[in-house]
This record gives structure tokens, C-alpha cells and sequence, in this order.
């Protein structure tokens, strides 16, 4: 019944919103998928994303969440009135935050994870 679908935008719909606008967006869609989902680029793509489709306000029981995450970005983007170029400012916005963000937090190279003890 219900649509495959996260709790905020996920990466895995990227690509499917490379033709929601114009050549500029395209351009910027195309080089976010050939990143990793944790390059800066990426997570600044997708904290757009959240912030242009509202998923923080998103209920798991609303329409638009039953109609899944892909369709809620791409009736977001089809619905934005602003031109590319402004998406792209929307973009070097998050970009700016997620930078921000790293500095503040840096994420260690390597995680030490525990080792179950040995059974006796």
C-alpha cells in the first residue's frame, strides 16, 4: 500500500530528478551521482532537497509520503518557481552549511570498533 519511502530525501533519488528542470540542474544532478553519498556535494544536494520539499514536516501517513520520496522531489521541483540558477544558490547555500557542519565535526579517518570477547 504504501510507496517505498525514507524519512527525509534519500540519495537513491538523485538521478531520477535530472529532468525535472532545465540544463543547469541537469548539470548539477549528473555530477552529485557520479560522488559517493557521503562526498560534501552529495549530503549538500540532498540538505537541499529536505529543505525544498519540506520532509522535515513530512508525516509517514501523509500523501505525499504514500507517493514516496522520487515523486514528492520531482512535484517539488516542478512546483518551484525560481529558476535554476536560484536552485543552484539553494544549493551553494547547503553546500556552505554541510561545510560548516564537517569543520565543526570532523568524522574520523578510521572507527575503532570493539571486538566481541572470546568465548571461554
Amino acid at each position: 500500500m504504501y510507496a517505498e519511502n525514507e524519512i527525509l530525501f534519500p540519495p537513491r533519488s538523485i538521478p531520477h530528478l535530472a529532468r525535472a528542470r532545465g540544463p543547469r540542474f541537469r548539470d548539477l544532478v549528473d555530477r552529485v551521482i557520479a560522488l559517493p553519498p557521503d562526498h560534501p556535494d552529495a549530503l549538500a544536494f540532498s540538505l537541499m532537497m529536505i529543505r525544498l520539499d519540506g520532509c522535515l514536516g513530512c508525516e509517514t501517513d501523509s500523501y505525499r509520503a504514500m507517493k514516496g520520496c522520487t515523486s514528492c522531489a520531482l512535484q517539488s521541483l516542478r512546483r518551484f518557481k525560481g529558476s535554476d540558477q536560484e536552485l543552484l544558490l539553494r544549493f551553494r547555500k547547503a553546500l556552505d552549511d554541510v561545510r560548516a557542519y564537517l569543520a565543526a565535526h570532523p568524522i574520523p579517518e578510521t572507527v575503532d570498533l570493539p571486538l566481541p570477547a572470546k568465548a571461554a
